[in-house]
């Protein structure tokens, strides 16, 4: 006979620590989204986008790539780069080492526009992210969330 396995439930500091922390996981976009709207009219995913490929060599990446980057499907990413193409932001073109992929490349103005909605957006994560915490509890901060990620996708480059 199997021996049915129990769930292992939260203990009551787990559970506060997890509210705390799935809360923080539906707000902090969502403020980071608010300020992108109304300082830059953009997404803050439009933003990603945009600031992904500045950081590029050739501010250029495969959509495959950059949607691994960003953390989008590419069915979303494709269509925020067909909004971004519409705005002269970016634009797309066949990979010439492999025409089965699709290039994504900054434009001059979508360079521009990162660098006029950076400003506010660097502030906004002090502000929400690093002025709160001590400079111990960033670092703990950026090896929690590697792991996190690593146990989420342990492929991850």
């Amino acid at each position: 006979m199997e021996e049915e396995t129990q769930p292992r439930w939260l203990d009551p500091e787990e559970q506060r620590i997890w509210h705390a922390f799935a809360y923080a996981l539906v707000r902090l976009p969502a403020a980071l989204d608010a300020q992108m709207q109304r300082d830059a009219d953009i997404s803050h995913f439009d933003y990603l986008v945009l600031s992904a490929l500045s950081s590029m060599p050739e501010h250029t990446l495969r959509m495959s790539q950059l949607a691994h980057y960003t953390g989008g499907t590419l069915s979303r990413l494709s269509n925020v780069v067909a909004k971004l193409e519409k705005r002269g932001w970016v634009r797309r073109e066949p990979d010439p080492s492999d025409g089965r992929y699709t290039l994504a490349i900054l434009t001059t103005e979508g360079q521009d526009k990162v660098v006029a909605s950076a400003p506010a957006h660097v502030e906004e994560v002090r502000r929400f992210v690093f002025d709160p915490l001590t400079r111990a509890q960033q670092r703990q901060l950026g090896a929690t969330s590697e792991r996190i990620l690593h146990a989420i996708d342990p492929d991850r480059p």
